[in-house]
């Protein structure tokens, strides 16, 4: 992983830092110095802490000999197995990393006023959101989600395709903040980071829902398990007494309410004038959108640089979670009107050419389906030129749902690799194809399926005529496309750029 958390020197005894984990034992000398903790065997420092995870594809106990090599001095392992240095021995190391990983930061979300967002689509445009408002508000602010780790105004770590850290890295990022001056974090919770012990031990005080739809059921099986999942993160902020934020208009949201018995509830929609957060006269542009809130008796007008009612939701949620911070309504609607975008989130690549090109990270059937409608209405006399493809090692089931909404929105589709993993991408092509073809997608006409990426783009600019829009979905602001276990360099909008260049487009406008 790409950028460790830089912090002051820490050092404890395996013995404190096993008692910060409930049910584990120490196999050797208790008194040992650890100043350091990490997962991966490669980064080792000596004095580190080597936590030998489990993982799909690999088992870190298998790596710990390595790790003990490169200068570990103490292991945490499920394999109470005696070694030449101490263990802690733990029923689950993931689980019980996080509360060491809290301890041994001296648990640092406990000094921060800590936001935490979860949701399918929409998360990282809504702790954007957040974090311009919270910094027109005068607070020092960190966040840590899918476009990467942002301290203050200079600071930034970069996660490879990994929106919630492991609890080590989690943990030392929130003191790293607090070291830095922070008051105020955003934190993008996943269902993954959730379910699989990540955010253990962080204390959170607010709590946001962008929506809950189709998504990772690979990992969590049932939609029910999906939802549970992010419920995790609203029984903690219930506990703590904290407020948590619901999107009244999404059954998945909505959803979340029994497990926020304890905290206050503020519901945002834009078709119930009972919640708490409404937006009303809701107006979506070329350039913006703009509605009027009605929010604790007052109605304020509010613009928006952003684009489409989704991001109007996004847009209440961050209210609401600010609102709840103490921010005042006046303040948060002056920061939402100068609100910068999001990278890879409707960035505009405009090199002359008599078509729009638009990069997105939308890759679920939910997110294909927002951006492709509100692209329709901008281009009511264009084309909609589709190119998308769907992850390896990820939930299938949404493959085929992905393309019946690409068929079914957009004029045609042009399915292409996304991340294949250790997948064949050609096979994951034809699951998304299948489902396009049942809404209508002609083979060779409205349906494409090219493997290379590039190629892929290549032909969607081929195919494109003036008026057209031509949008590329699912890698945004990524920097790798990931085949096999291999990390290969990638950026959407410089493909975008170099492909638009050499078909002769070269006069440079884009917004990306």
């Amino acid at each position: 992983m790409n950028g460790l958390p830089i912090t002051q020197p820490r050092s404890m005894t395996i013995g404190s830092l096993a008692a910060a984990a409930p049910g584990a034992r120490i196999v050797g000398d208790a008194t040992i110095a650890v100043r350091g903790l990490t997962y991966d065997s490669r980064s080792v420092r000596p004095g580190d802490l080597f936590a030998a995870l489990r993982g799909s594809d690999f088992d870190g106990h298998r790596y710990i000999d390595a790790a003990i090599v490169n200068g570990a001095v103490a292991v945490l392992a499920e394999d109470p197995t005696p070694r030449a240095v101490p263990v802690i021995a733990a029923a689950n190391s993931r689980a019980a990393l996080a509360p060491i990983s809290a301890a041994f930061y001296g648990h640092p979300s406990r000094e921060l006023t800590l936001i935490g967002l979860t949701g399918t689509d929409g998360k990282t445009t809504t702790s954007f959101l957040v974090r311009d408002i919270l910094r027109d508000a005068g607070h020092q602010t960190g966040l840590i989600g899918t476009v990467g780790i942002a301290i203050g105004d200079g600071t930034t770590h970069q996660l490879p395709h990994q929106t919630t850290p492991e609890s080590n890295f989690a943990q030392g990022y929130l003191r790293e903040m607090v070291e830095r001056g922070t008051t105020h974090a955003v934190l993008e919770a996943t269902s993954h980071g959730l379910a699989m012990h990540r955010l253990d031990g962080v204390a959170f005080d607010i709590a946001g829902v962008t929506n809950i739809t189709h998504e990772h059921l690979e990992y969590h099986k049932t939609l029910e398990n999906y939802r549970r999942a992010k419920g995790i993160l609203i029984e903690r902020v219930a506990a703590a007494g904290g407020v948590v934020v619901l999107n009244a208009d999404d059954e998945g949201s909505m959803a979340m309410q029994p497990f926020a018995a304890g905290a206050t509830i503020w519901r945002y929609s834009l078709t119930d004038p009972s919640a708490e957060l409404f937006a009303r006269d809701v107006v979506v542009g070329s350039n913006g959108s703009s509605f009027d809130l009605a929010c604790d008796g007052e109605v304020h007008h509010v613009e928006l640089p952003l684009l489409g009612d989704f991001n109007v939701a996004n847009a209440l949620c961050a209210i609401g979670v600010t609102r709840a911070a103490g921010i005042s309504l006046p303040c948060i609607v002056a920061a939402l009107r100068a609100t910068g975008g999001v990278p890879g989130r409707m960035s505009r690549i405009a090199q002359g050419q008599p078509f729009n090109v638009v990069v997105d990270y939308a890759h679920t059937p939910e997110s294909l389906r927002k951006i492709l409608n509100l692209l329709r209405g901008l281009h009511p006399g264009g084309r909609l030129i589709v190119v998308s493809g769907s992850a390896g090692e990820r939930d299938p089931s949404k493959r085929p749902l992905q393309g019946a909404v690409c068929a079914e929105l957009a004029d045609i589709t042009v399915v292409t690799s996304e991340d294949p993993r250790n997948e064949d991408p050609e096979a994951i092509n034809a699951e998304i194809a299948a489902g396009a073809r049942e809404r209508g997608g002609v083979d060779g006409e409205t349906l494409f399926e090219i493997t290379d990426r590039r190629q892929a783009i290549r032909r969607a600019f081929a195919l494109a005529a003036p008026g057209d829009c031509v949008i590329l979905a699912g890698k945004g602001h990524e920097t790798s496309m990931i085949w096999g276990y291999e990390h290969r360099p990638w950026d959407e909008a410089s493909v975008a750029r170099e492909e638009l260049a050499a078909a002769g487009w070269t006069i440079a406008k884009d917004t990306a």
